[in-house]
């Protein structure tokens, strides 16, 4: 079952026998052996492609359940609902994740020795079952699930370049000046669309932005808008070094859109495991004293609602 759910999960064979570090041989025949023994085909492959039959696609939401439900019965048993102990699981983006949830994970490590740590820094989001992952950090509105979130702040996006390039090109006083400038988009946060608020309406409106340069982390973008490629959107703690150096200034402060919510999320289950409740605690509890002691310069806005509530969330994983 756990091999079916990992083919599923990383969309190869291949990439499952990587996974678990075993031979493909293995892999395929442990498939087929299961095929045999339910008498109908559960995977549907060939030289390029592997998808579900319908008969698989009935059999996989059943073993996710049992999957579960054994692992639930493995944790009890090795005494995590007892006691803070085992591995935590964490993705987080990168950037952000080396700012702040390294230094507090490797203080929640110091408080609680039994409980070993996965940070896993990624500025794609890893999907927390497929994954094998406990929680994750969200920057944004959550779409509908059956996902528990925590909120633990607020944060903003801001437009900025270089003062060089400011000076050679103009400061922009309206987002549609942006048409006229170079861009870097960041495909995080920001794509070739961005989103801003006329001041007066207070109403929400696009820009189509075609961009000079394209990359795939926010330090390659603020590194580029520092050498004057572009301007560029960023989550205000990706250049707020940069900004408070004066090395990057903030453009169209104006049409900002209000600030968009950050959380902690994980699977809905019966009774959290002690090591995700300490962890929530914890984290909660860091991340407002840290981000708070700065309040002009957090990424953070001071509005926080109560850092242990735990609301239903919006997330699609």
């Amino acid at each position: 079952m756990t091999i079916v759910l990992l083919t599923v999960g990383k969309g190869s064979l291949t990439a499952a026998a990587k996974a678990l570090n075993m031979p493909l041989p293995t892999i395929s025949r442990k498939v087929q052996e299961l095929e045999s023994h339910l008498g109908a085909k559960i995977l549907q492959r060939s030289s390029r492609t592997l998808t579900l039959t319908n008969a698989g696609q009935d059999y996989v939401a059943g073993i996710e359940r049992i999957i579960e439900e054994r692992d639930g019965v493995e944790r009890a048993a090795a005494g995590e609902y007892m006691r803070p102990r085992g591995e935590l699981a964490l993705t987080a983006p990168l950037l952000f994740g080396q700012m702040y949830m390294l230094p507090l994970v490797t203080d929640f490590l110091n408080a609680f020795p039994e409980i070993n740590f996965r940070l896993l820094l990624s500025d794609r989001n890893l999907h927390l079952h497929d994954d094998h992952v406990d929680m994750a950090v969200r920057i944004g509105a959550l779409p509908d699930s059956s996902m528990i979130a925590t909120r633990i702040g607020l944060m903003d996006s801001v437009v900025c370049g270089s003062p060089n390039l400011i000076m050679l090109r103009g400061a922009p006083e309206h987002p549609r000046d942006l048409e006229r400038l170079p861009c870097v988009i960041f495909a995080g946060p920001s794509s070739a669309v961005w989103t801003f608020q006329d001041p007066e309406t207070q109403r929400d409106f696009q820009i189509n932005i075609v961009p000079r340069l394209s990359v795939t982390s926010a330090e390659s973008a603020v590194q580029a808008s520092l050498r004057s490629t572009g301007c560029s959107r960023l989550y205000r703690y990706h250049c707020n070094d940069a900004l408070r150096a004066e090395t990057l200034v903030q453009v169209l402060r104006p049409f900002d859109v209000k600030s968009i919510p950050v959380h902690l999320v994980h699977a809905a289950r019966g009774q959290l495991p002690l090591k995700m409740r300490v962890f929530l605690d914890f984290a909660a509890t860091q991340l407002r004293s840290t981000l708070s002691s700065s309040p002009s310069e957090a990424p953070f806005l001071a509005q926080m609602v109560e850092p242990f509530h735990v609301m239903e969330a919006t997330l699609s994983i």
